[in-house]
């Protein structure tokens, strides 16, 4: 995929942070390195935003990693876990992060996706239908939706290197 970056680039960097971080998980054992993900990813753009979806359990105990997430520039979004009445559990952010992306897009020039969701495939497709701009996707190739990559301006593929990304791999 032959998109132009350049310098002057308004960028969005939205984080699907459970994707994220369950790939990384499952793929290598390891954790995600957000800030070297984030700074790869924005290439050298202007940066407008970049907003991680997180989700808050019972415990708390991911205070640290939110702060972590701040240190390096990423705001955090934050919602508490359901737990319903059976015992299950659901943490979703798909609208959220939805509505986000498209409510600053006209204040952007390509907006970078961190998931490898297929849901997200509708919203790519909007944004660059109806807002112009390009859409670039970021994540572990091996856990992506093909039909994400295919419709994304460009991929990158986490996994083509995955020590650059991930914390504690040397």
């Amino acid at each position: 995929m032959g998109i132009i970056k350049h310098s002057e680039q308004r960028v969005g960097i939205f984080i699907d942070t459970q994707n994220i971080y369950h790939s990384a998980k499952n793929l290598y054992k390891r954790k995600a390195n957000f800030g070297a993900i984030v700074k790869e990813a924005l290439a050298g753009r202007k940066l407008v935003r970049a907003l991680a979806y997180v989700i808050t359990s019972e415990a708390g105990d991911e205070k640290s990693f939110f702060e972590a997430l701040t240190k390096v520039g990423i705001e955090t979004k934050t919602k508490d876990l359901q737990v319903f009445s059976g015992g299950a559990k659901k943490a979703d952010w798909d609208v959220g992060l939805a509505v986000d992306a498209i409510t600053m897009a006209p204040k952007l020039d390509a907006v970078i996706l961190l998931s490898g969701d297929g849901d997200f495939i509708p919203l790519v497709e909007y944004l660059q239908i109806h807002s112009g701009i390009q859409v670039e996707v970021v994540t572990f190739g091996q856990s992506a939706s093909g039909k994400l990559k295919e419709v994304a301006d460009d991929f990158l593929d986490l996994s083509q290197n995955p020590r650059k990304y991930l914390l504690g791999m040397r």
